[in-house]
């Protein structure tokens, strides 16, 4: 008896329509949503079990250790422990195509539709995250910059930029990145101390040592420069990417050139709908801070 493997360069798309795909391509897809997403790339992973929900427990505050003399007990500490609850929430995307990707092999469909799924996927987490941007979640980085009061309000330049580290610095908080983006890089270059030296290495991409990555998002305005330790965001994805291909839904949310929702059985297109599952949490609000060209960005 022969084994029917799934091979990706010779099935067709019409011969596989109902979500469940090799692992091949699940694995492909959430590695480039991870590697292109700063919340993930930032923030610190838990591992959620397959579960929808899972409580974590975070430690706030460090445990100290104390000197003594010959003989004398070593006093301990308590450290504070609190739960804090990953809840994960569904993304989705719905792609239409002409029925003809249902003639393209699964290999060819994915390098077609890939850079799509990716893109909306990260762009979507990463506006939620930090920016709080059509988020389902209770929290984001911006949300707790602004609960913990560390918002300096001008121009990207060197004196705000110290501010901004001041405003975490002073909270004893130990910021390891910044969030930035590629319009900034003009302002950043010109950020120079009294002595005329820049603090902003084009090179390695860093400001005054700490890293900064670019965020693309038209939702994150150009003068817009966040600072933090992200150990204090915190996500988790519970399962992998599931995919559905239909032929004939009405599509609701799509118009086409009449205005009309678009009706796949009758124009002859395909939807592919993608959706994949992540939690997200700020376990401490004062972690982090914003400079933003005006109080009207916040």
């Amino acid at each position: 008896m022969t084994i029917q493997t799934f091979t990706p360069d010779k099935v067709l798309v019409s011969e596989k329509k109902d979500g469940t795909l090799h692992k091949e391509f699940t694995d492909i897809i959430m590695k480039e949503v991870a590697e292109n997403s700063l919340v993930m790339q930032l923030g610190k992973y838990h591992e959620m079990d397959g579960k929808q929900e899972k409580t974590v427990y975070i430690q706030t505050d460090g445990v100290s250790a104390y000197w003594v003399n010959e003989t004398e007990k070593i006093k301990t500490d308590k450290p504070e422990i609190v739960p804090v609850t990953l809840r994960a929430k569904k993304l989705g995307i719905i792609l239409v195509a002409s029925r003809e990707v249902l003639n393209y092999t699964w290999e060819k469909f994915f390098e077609e539709m890939k850079p799509q799924i990716v893109e909306a996927f990260y762009t979507k987490i990463d506006e939620a995250g930090l920016l709080g941007f059509e988020s389902p979640f209770a929290n984001s980085v911006a949300k707790a910059a602004k609960t913990a009061e560390n918002i300096i309000t001008g121009p990207v330049n060197y004196e705000n930029i110290l501010k901004l580290e001041d405003k975490l610095l002073d909270k004893d908080v130990d910021f390891n990145a910044f969030v930035s983006r590629l319009s900034n890089r003009s302002a950043l270059r010109d950020a120079r101390d009294g002595d005329k030296k820049t603090i902003y290495d084009k090179d390695t991409n860093k400001l005054d040592g700490t890293v900064v990555v670019d965020m693309k998002s038209k939702q994150f305005k150009k003068g817009d420069l966040f600072a933090g330790n992200f150990d204090n965001l915190i996500y988790g994805v519970p399962y992998n990417i599931n995919y559905k291909i239909s032929e004939d839904a009405q599509i609701s949310t799509i118009k086409g050139a009449n205005n009309e929702p678009i009706n796949l059985y009758e124009q002859e297109m395909v939807a592919i709908r993608c959706t994949m599952d992540i939690a997200l949490a700020v376990t401490k609000d004062n972690a982090f801070a914003r400079l933003t060209a005006t109080a009207e960005n916040v």
